[in-house]
């Protein structure tokens, strides 16, 4: 059982982590070129336009004043109206609607990731030195070396071009168009903005059917390098967990091979592959860029590079500051998960 006074001091932590972070990107964007003032009114526009958009932005104000201004919008969660990208309105619109995007593909990669990681990871271990055990290895390191600018488009090129199983990109069929909302109890309900979610929500399985063979290979993309380091992870931590003194201890006494690897040797060896988890889903949210490139998904990495492209301060002050609410929430959570598998971490 996790105290509740473990679960406070945690997210206590949480808040200078989260000041750093916003003072960072603060200075970051403000001490990068450009002219927000000048972008806003237009290059064509007069001095006298330009001048006037300064002072209402209050970009005249002294730096500390602009810091604290910044400070206590972003704890309202106001990151100010977007600039060029969704010109004029507020950013927080804008990440709401892209921010799902980006989390169903993170969770069904990181999904791939464990369901094929952990169970190679284990047999690798028992196994050890074994065809099995070299191949796993092999195949692991290919998954950690494998760049996803490269084995995307070859995904691609053979499952849609030359086999033409799934989409090439997307996240659903053209023609095919969800609701808005959903019921439940004669109450609507706004939608997740995750279309595997919504569409059984809708009760669509054609759409359904749509939406996952569109998100399929993407998330294998990225399912494939978490599933590496998940297996290697495991692997060496089941080979240090099997030589303890209460594994043979188990084993000993008559204990099956299986029951005592899956009943003493699992939940220990678990607890260094939380970390990598912990730590590969903010991995898996920045390779969603380059994943959302490639398949053509119009989530909140495309949004970060169209607004770093066309200068667009705000989207991206909200969009790093999400990045970094979301990460330290996922590590939150592996702590929480750390004092629920040994519970002498608490102490």
């Amino acid at each position: 059982m996790v105290s509740k006074r473990f679960i406070a001091k945690r997210l206590l932590l949480l808040v200078p982590v989260l000041f750093g972070v916003s003072t960072f990107v603060f200075a970051i964007l403000h001490l990068s070129g450009g002219d927000p003032a000048r972008i806003i009114a237009g290059q064509r526009a007069s001095e006298e336009v330009v001048r006037q958009v300064r002072q209402d932005l209050g970009l005249n104000d002294p730096i500390l004043v602009q810091y604290g201004r910044f400070l206590v919008d972003v704890v309202q969660f106001d990151f100010g109206n977007s600039y060029q990208v969704s010109k004029g309105n507020p950013v927080r619109d804008v990440l709401i609607a892209r921010l799902p995007v980006t989390i169903e593909l993170a969770l069904y990669g990181q999904f791939i990731g464990l369901a094929l990681g952990l169970p190679l990871g284990i047999l690798s271990a028992i196994k050890q030195d074994s065809l099995l055990d070299h191949t796993t290895r092999i195949g692991a390191l290919a998954g950690i070396s494998v760049p996803i600018y490269w084995s995307g488009p070859l995904l691609i090129l053979f499952f849609s071009g030359y086999l033409g199983i799934f989409p090439a990109a997307g996240r659903i069929g053209s023609t095919i168009f969800l609701d808005n909302s959903w019921t439940l109890l004669g109450m609507e309900l706004p939608l997740t903005g995750m279309v595997t979610i919504d569409t059984l929500l809708l009760g669509r399985p054609v759409a359904w059917l749509s939406a996952v063979s569109h998100l399929f290979l993407p998330a294998i993309t990225i399912g494939v390098y978490s599933m590496a380091l998940v297996s290697r992870m495991m692997r060496s931590s089941m080979l240090e967990v099997i030589r303890q003194d209460y594994m043979r201890t188990a084993r000993a006494k008559g204990q099956g091979a299986k029951i005592t690897v899956m009943k003493h040797g699992f939940r220990n060896a678990m607890i260094p592959v939380i970390t990598v988890v912990g730590i590969q889903f903010g991995t898996l949210l920045g390779g969603a860029v380059l994943t959302e490139t490639v398949f053509g998904i119009g989530g909140i990495g495309t949004l970060i590079v169209s607004a770093i492209n066309a200068t667009d301060y705000p989207v991206v002050q909200g969009a790093v500051l999400t990045f970094a609410l979301l990460f330290t929430l996922v590590n939150l959570g592996v702590d929480i998960t750390y004092s629920y598998l040994d519970p002498r971490i608490q102490q």
